[in-house]
């Protein structure tokens, strides 16, 4: 019995029938085929018969021989002649048929066609498919699972269990299969280092032709080990090159890209609040599975506070905010969480009970001199509910909150 992923099942029905491609992006083994399947019989169930729905997964040895557009074309033109209404197109990890943009477009033009793809890579939205389907599709984000979907796939678990639960998932991180594999945690790591290894070589080193693949995964693990600090470009070749492999900021620039481009890193940009707008330098980056990070860099060099950060930044994307970091002054806001017309500061810290530690997270919330809503997120189960307007909430009740 699959588990619902209702955050993105609900997406999905929304654009239902509206004249758009719905393309499912995210990493790898991050439930995007579950999620079609999932989706199938969400069809099923609202009316479609089976024949109205042509499902096909790329990356299955049944469906092979379907390697060019005009192989692909043919193969659903046949299945659709056959059908009077509407046909629904749910197509997995689309992006392994060369030129598929220019099959998928046909249909949307003259065909009645409802169409959903899935990829593991941003390419797949990239200058042709943005050509060739100018404004013609909506992007759907998936992520691994948030820490709710986590308690909601293990079912049977106390309220007593809900804080060594969650500190499960900060080791192990939210990739759907590790719920099915935590009986037995030694299958874990093997699990983690294969999807990492897939996705590397997969999504980044074959789909740019990377020809030194041992640097793209020193950059990675640099990224892993620096998740939450500010890093440039500079920085990171200056320490390779003083480990010996020498490199340039251009190319540690574009092998970034690419890593984000496969959706293994998430770059937050910096924002100057003072001067409202946004800095060219000194990004932060996180992974988007801590069980990926803790598997590429190892437990015992754990930032805790900066892993806390990792998974707020990631939930305020789950829920459809632009997150950004913000800059006052010589002082640094964690996350600035943008939604249409609604703006929320948070700092995020591992204690504030120490009250040097506290006047220290609370400084960068107390200079903004706007009264959008201010909130600190910590461990602690405190009493303090707010401090001079600065909302204090912990993280757990944060990540379990709608």
């Amino acid at each position: 019995m699959m588990k619902n992923r209702d955050l993105y099942l609900n997406q999905l029905r929304e654009f239902k029938d509206k004249p758009l491609i719905k393309v499912i992006t995210g990493i790898r083994r991050c439930g995007k085929s579950s999620l079609l399947s999932l989706y199938k019989e969400d069809l099923i169930k609202s009316g479609a018969k089976a024949d109205q729905i042509i499902f096909i997964n790329f990356e299955a040895m049944e469906f092979d021989e379907l390697q060019t557009y005009k192989e692909l074309y043919a193969f659903i033109k046949a299945k659709i002649a056959t059908v009077t209404e509407k046909t629904y197109l749910l197509l997995d990890e689309v992006q392994e048929v060369t030129g598929w943009e220019k099959a998928i477009n046909s249909f949307l033009v003259d065909s009645n066609v409802d169409i959903y793809i899935t990829g593991s890579n941003a390419y797949l939205l990239s200058s042709e498919l943005s050509t060739h389907l100018s404004g013609r599709y909506v992007e759907i984000k998936m992520q691994p699972l948030s820490f709710k979907e986590y308690l909601y796939f293990i079912e049977d678990y106390q309220p007593s269990d809900i804080a060594s639960l969650f500190q499960e998932y900060l080791q192990y991180g939210g990739l759907p299969t590790i719920v099915e594999l935590k009986d037995h945690p030694s299958t874990i790591g093997p699990f983690l280092t294969g999807v990492y290894n897939t996705v590397l070589l997969k999504d980044v080193v074959q789909r740019n032709n990377v020809r030194d693949a041992a640097l793209l995964e020193s950059v990675l693990k640099f990224v892993a080990a620096n998740i939450g600090s500010t890093i440039s470009t500079k920085k990171i070749s200056d320490y390779l090159t003083s480990a010996g492999r020498k490199t340039t900021s251009e190319t540690i620039d574009n092998y970034l890209k690419m890593l984000e481009n496969a959706f293994i890193i998430y770059r937050a940009s910096r924002f100057d609040l003072k001067g409202k707008l946004f800095l060219k330098t000194l990004e932060k980056y996180y992974i988007v599975d801590t069980g990926i990070r803790n598997q590429l860099t190892g437990l015992r060099n754990t930032d805790y506070g900066h892993m806390l950060e990792s998974i707020v930044y990631f939930e305020l994307l789950r829920r459809g905010y632009d997150v950004s970091v913000g800059k006052i002054g010589s002082l640094e806001v964690d996350f600035v969480a943008t939604k249409s017309d609604k703006k929320t500061y948070y700092q995020v810290s591992a204690t504030i009970m120490n009250e040097e530690t506290r006047l220290r997270e609370l400084r960068p919330l107390q200079a903004i001199p706007d009264y959008y809503e201010k909130v600190v997120l910590t461990m602690d189960q405190s009493i303090y509910e707010d401090f001079e307007g600065i909302r204090s909430m912990n993280i757990i009740d944060f990540l379990l909150s709608d």
